[in-house]
């Protein structure tokens, strides 16, 4: 007895329709997959963006010293404190010079007494002369004698005078409102005339003081703008113009020191703070794209173009001018607005339907 006769009979059209429809499913073509890809789209560069590290500096600053030998005895500030015009710094043990004042206020005090001495003898002389009791002789030897004790009088109160100038160097202030920078000096420390005590610097003006590549600095003149950003609050940022630029390039590391003057920076900017100056150039329009778009195929460098309206991709070729670590600049085959697929460019195929997701393109 056959298979097909042991099947019970009301079954078998329900059997033969099961096969009929695996046949006509088998016949039907697989629906085409749609692959999605990630893609950007061709944008010439025509600017190029430089940053450069740098400092925030003050625009003028004062080494602060003494113009006397002595033996420092109070130095009444330390680094980052505020001083304002005239308050005294840092003092001189003051003995020595005091008692010069004292000689000379003694030397001023006994030329006075010969001066007075002098004027009145000359003053007797001029009455005996008159008289015809003496003679001219020993009038114009009185009246010398007076004007050389006035010449005397002179001498000493320059002499007080410049004791005393002597005696005020052994204070040390500044001649300008600013804040602590540096000292060079300790209580008990004998300074030589110049030798740098404290350095005081104007808050205001503010710098930024950065060190530009030799072969950048061609096209900088004064007054060209930069964008200085905070380092650690990159969020806080302002502008600054180009005060200074160094004549010639440092031996070792071919850089120039620029000074870039900042334009009303918030009170963040403090002295000694990390800057980037920021300076944005035009330069030819260039091609860049990701390294993963580039599909080395044949022996020639290739991309993958998405054609919008048909949905597909489609290969192109190009010529790279220059590779770096993540991106190649392209010199021909690309125009302006197209599309190129940047990943999975080595499992594409010619004509192949792809989607541009959503956030998988630029």
């Amino acid at each position: 007895m056959s298979r097909l006769a042991r099947i019970p009979a009301p079954l078998v059209p329900v059997l033969f329709g099961l096969v009929l429809a695996a046949c006509s499913q088998s016949e039907e073509k697989p629906p085409e997959i749609i692959r999605p890809v990630l893609s950007v789209v061709v944008e010439p560069r025509t600017t190029e963006t430089f940053g450069f590290a740098g400092s925030v500096e003050p625009q003028f600053s004062a080494d602060l010293a003494f113009r006397l030998l002595g033996r420092v005895v109070a130095r009444d500030v330390k680094v980052g404190d505020i001083v304002t015009k005239g308050t005294t710094i840092a003092t001189l043990d003051p003995t020595a010079l005091e008692l010069a004042v004292q000689a000379t206020k003694a030397e001023l005090s006994n030329a006075q007494a010969q001066f007075a001495n002098a004027a009145a003898s000359e003053d007797r002389q001029r009455q005996l002369l008159a008289s015809a009791n003496t003679s001219q002789a020993v009038f114009d030897a009185a009246r010398q004698a007076r004007q050389a004790a006035a010449a005397g009088v002179e001498r000493a109160n320059a002499a007080l005078a410049k004791s005393r100038e002597q005696l005020g160097y052994t204070r040390l202030f500044s001649d300008f409102d600013g804040v602590v920078t540096a000292v060079g000096a300790e209580v008990g420390q004998t300074v030589s005339p110049g030798q740098t005590v404290v350095t005081v610097a104007r808050s205001d003006p503010r710098e930024a003081v950065v060190d530009i590549p030799d072969q950048l600095t061609g096209d900088l003149a004064f007054g060209t703008p930069f964008q200085v950003i905070l380092q650690s609050l990159p969020t806080i940022q302002t502008q600054a113009t180009l005060r200074e630029i160094a004549p010639q390039a440092e031996g070792s590391t071919r850089t120039r020191r620029v000074r870039l003057t900042l334009v009303d920076p918030p009170q963040a900017f403090r002295l000694g703070s990390t800057v980037t100056a920021s300076r944005m150039t035009k330069v030819a329009p260039t091609i860049e794209l990701p390294l993963s778009a580039l599909l080395e195929k044949n022996g020639g460098d290739k991309v993958w173009i998405v054609d919008a309206r048909m949905s597909s991709v489609s290969t192109r070729d190009i010529k790279v001018a220059a590779r770096g670590a993540a991106t190649f600049t392209v010199a021909e085959g690309l125009e302006a607005g197209m599309r190129v697929v940047t990943a999975g460019v080595h499992s594409l195929v010619e004509g192949q339907k792809v989607r541009i997701p959503e956030g998988g393109a630029i």
